[in-house]
């Protein structure tokens, strides 16, 4: 799944000329935690987000003289005084994957997405990405219900689970044979049906040789 889908458009971006007052108004306007700081050409300077803007601020602790004359001092201060100039990006083909990795690996919560020159396209956050898996899932479907099942061993477990469950005119959307953690020595199968009538669904994966894991 490409992140072209799911990336936020258009992207809010600010200058480096913008002062830190105006930067943080607009994050709270707007209710956004990430702003990208671009040149004249669109093309990404680095990343401001709401907790340099935190940390910019004087610290409560400072008598009342020093955390006014920070405050005066900061009104005149750019953004590209603060703002993160290492910044991860995506490229506009990645996909959903690529953005997951990234993000759990750098612990950022949003990613600028640019072209071939560097220029902003879209920002990809963790709030996207929650979206694109949602929707990957099924998560919310109405009628829907997730079902972990124990793989028993034999071949071919997904074409004989799919038949049983065609067999009966059940309704499934979501088909997936994993581990539940890398050193597991056995797999589970996660099934999303469509149905409120998960007892005969039960029965019938019984009947099929296959059992619903409880202690997942």
């Amino acid at each position: 799944m490409n992140i072209k889908q799911y990336m936020s458009t258009p992207v809010l971006t600010i200058s480096p000329e913008m002062t830190i007052p105006d930067a943080r108004e607009l994050l709270r306007a707007r209710d956004f935690r990430h702003l990208p700081v671009v040149d004249e050409n669109g093309q990404l300077l680095g990343i401001v987000t709401d907790r340099d803007l935190r940390s910019a601020y004087p610290s409560t602790v400072l008598c009342d003289e020093r955390s006014q004359a920070r405050l005066a001092a900061l009104k005149k201060t750019p953004v590209s005084e603060i703002m993160s100039r290492e910044t991860y990006t995506l490229p506009v083909e990645a996909t959903i994957d690529d953005a997951l990795l990234i993000l759990d690996r750098q612990k950022v919560g949003a990613l600028p997405v640019v072209d071939e020159n560097g220029a902003v396209l879209g920002m990809f956050s963790i709030r996207d990405l929650i979206r694109a898996y949602r929707g990957l899932f099924g998560l919310g479907e109405r009628g829907s219900a997730m079902l972990a099942i124990e793989d028993d061993g034999r071949p071919r477990p997904l074409s004989r689970l799919c038949a049983a469950l065609e067999a009966a005119d059940i309704h499934f959307t979501r088909l997936l044979k994993a581990k539940q953690k890398p050193d597991d020595e056995h797999f589970i199968i996660y099934l999303r049906v469509t149905t409120y009538n998960l007892s005969a669904v039960r029965k019938i994966l019984a009947a099929a040789g296959f059992f619903e894991k409880t202690d997942h």
